[in-house]
């Protein structure tokens, strides 16, 4: 590895950085970005003080690693290189009726972020403002090269509902929202709930997440809740499928009787008895469906009567789908996002001349947050990638010639190698077999032009190089964090011919539009975006580890260009 970009700006910035990196990374050369501005190459969100709430500040940006794991690059390329696709990914949006009946909030002491996050009620509006960032790039920092597209690698809604989708249409597309559900004259969620459990912002009450530092700030639900102007994008953008746009928060399987009712009733569950709360937490854990439903029968808890509201009704796939085929909802682009009349969330399109992006559903119809494939899919996948392939290789490792051009590939989905483990059979389909993130891995290795994987799903910054003893049969493993939970970031990634051999995947990270400094105060629509992530880094259940390291931040990814090396 070679570290670039950027010196290392001093203080906390750069002690971060070395702790990260061997003695032989820590050189820099000279700048290599066309412009840093509105990136973390040129500033990143970092707290002060070091306990207690802590607030954020304009941190030094972080520097560009080339990463030679998989390949390596020769001196001069910047000078050479040309420039095939720029993009950004989103992922794991997740935006939140935070107000839902069909939510489990009171088992966070236990279940994490997953069940419940102190920022959630903003995330239309911390949405909107990364939306604004990508407007305001409007290129790849390092080639200049206007975005082809944005994709959303799934978790684009937290719990299915109906009302859910329609602000994520309006959050990409552009339009007026109103983040509010139920009684839209009050607020009907836990957090003005009184219970201790939770922050109640706008109550003296000293909850737990007071004495943790957290502030009061009067007004902030209603602010929260009110219409706001959302600006959209003004590039296509494409959609993946994930779980949490499939299941009850992203967990439980879909079709549930009990469960469909409390979405669209009036009836919320804001506590439970530490014991029966501990016995679902676990169930949720392992996957245990009956007692899960045992419980959550048996052991209502606090009960609150809320306005019903049949906007959260939830969704199935095929109405997923629909919505992005609706020409309402077409936006900037492009008819569906990707998305067919064929009854499949997966699809494949042309990110730009000679480079297709394949849009994969590594949902698991059974439910259970962890992903697989099924056999029709991967079938699907194998016989596309040989379409555009004019070599491969065969299962056993032979070298196969096909047609008499080739084309770079991309592959997108909300799982990872890592987190496609869930093999339940397919309820619809239960002869059909269901197949891992290392049988993926498999497959793709097969296909010298798959370049990269590009997902979701585990909330962490992370990059990992696949290789391969035939060198050409390795790719690149591109995992971002989510939008939700910090550090918030989106990724920019560029494709460029080194005309040397190599190819090069640039990845840079980018925040919100939102101000690094909060006002408890300024309730505007960019103030709130800014306490969003504040928020967020605040959380009781945030974790260091999402934002990765140096190696999984702003990256150079090499590779050897798959029609010039042979094994």
């Amino acid at each position: 590895m070679r570290l670039n970009r950027r010196g290392f700006l001093g203080g906390m910035g750069a002690a971060a950085l070395a702790l990260s990196l061997p003695a032989t990374a820590l050189a820099t050369t000279r700048q290599r970005a066309v412009r840093t501005a509105g990136t973390t190459l040129d500033t990143v969100a970092m707290p002060l003080g070091d306990s207690g709430y802590r607030r954020l500040t304009a941190g030094p940006g972080w520097p560009l690693l080339v990463r030679e794991d998989l390949g390596t690059g020769s001196p001069g390329r910047d000078d050479r290189r040309t420039p095939l696709a720029s993009f950004v990914q989103f992922t794991d949006l997740h935006l939140v009726d935070a107000q839902s009946p069909a939510r489990f909030e009171y088992l966070h002491p236990l279940a994490g972020a997953g069940a419940h996050r102190v920022q959630e009620t903003l995330s239309a509006l911390g949405a909107s403002s990364l939306v604004q960032r990508v407007n305001s790039l409007a290129s790849g920092p390092y080639t200049g090269r206007p975005f082809d597209f944005v994709v959303a690698t799934g978790d684009n809604t937290d719990n299915h509902e109906l009302v859910e989708l329609d602000w994520m249409m309006s959050v990409l597309n552009g339009g007026t929202i109103t983040p509010n559900t139920g009684d839209l004259s009050r607020f009907e969620g836990v957090q003005n709930s009184g219970s201790k459990l939770f922050w109640n912002p706008e109550s003296p009450l000293l909850d737990r997440y007071k004495q943790a530092g957290f502030p009061q700030v009067p007004g902030f639900l209603a602010a929260a809740t009110r219409p706001f102007t959302a600006p959209g994008l003004r590039t296509p953008w494409y959609s993946t499928f994930g779980n949490h746009d499939d299941s009850v928060e992203g967990t439980l399987p879909a079709n549930i009787a009990l469960l469909d009712k409390l979405y669209t009733g009036g009836v919320k569950i804001e506590g439970m008895d530490d014991s029966a709360a501990e016995r679902l937490a676990t169930a949720l854990a392992e996957g245990d469906l009956v007692t899960a439903i045992a419980v959550l029968t048996a052991n209502i808890g606090s009960v609150r009567e809320v306005t019903a509201d049949p906007r959260r009704k939830p969704f199935t796939p095929a109405q997923y789908i629909a919505a992005h085929l609706d020409p309402a909802n077409t936006g900037p682009g492009p008819v569906g996002h990707g998305y067919r009349d064929t009854g499949t969330a997966y699809y494949s399109f042309q990110v730009a001349p000679g480079v297709l992006g394949i849009s994969l559903d590594s949902t698991n119809p059974a439910g259970w947050a962890e992903g697989s494939l099924s056999t029709r899919q991967l079938t699907w996948l194998e016989g596309l990638l040989k379409s555009v392939s004019s070599r491969y290789y065969d299962a056993d490792g032979h070298l196969v010639r096909g047609g008499s051009g080739d084309q770079h590939v991309l592959i997108f989905s909300h799982h990872t190698s890592g987190s496609m483990t869930n093999l339940l059979p397919d309820p619809a389909r239960p002869w059909e077999g269901r197949h891992s993130g290392a049988e993926l891995v498999a497959l793709l290795q097969r296909f010298p032009n798959v370049l990269a994987w590009v997902n979701g799903h585990t909330h962490v910054n992370r990059i990992t190089a696949h290789g391969h003893e035939v060198p050409e049969r390795s790719f690149w493993e591109i995992n971002t964090a989510s939008h939700c939970d910090y550090p918030q970031h989106a990724r920019v990634i560029e494709l460029v011919d080194n005309r040397d051999g190599t190819v090069s995947l640039f990845t840079t990270l980018i925040e919100s539009a939102a101000g690094y400094r909060t006002d408890f105060g300024d309730l505007s629509q960019a103030g709130l975006a800014a306490l969003y992530r504040e928020l967020s880094f605040n959380d009781l259940h945030a974790s260091a580890t999402r934002l990765g390291t140096a190696p999984d931040h702003n990256t150079e990814l090499i590779l050897p260009t798959p029609t010039t090396v042979r094994p």
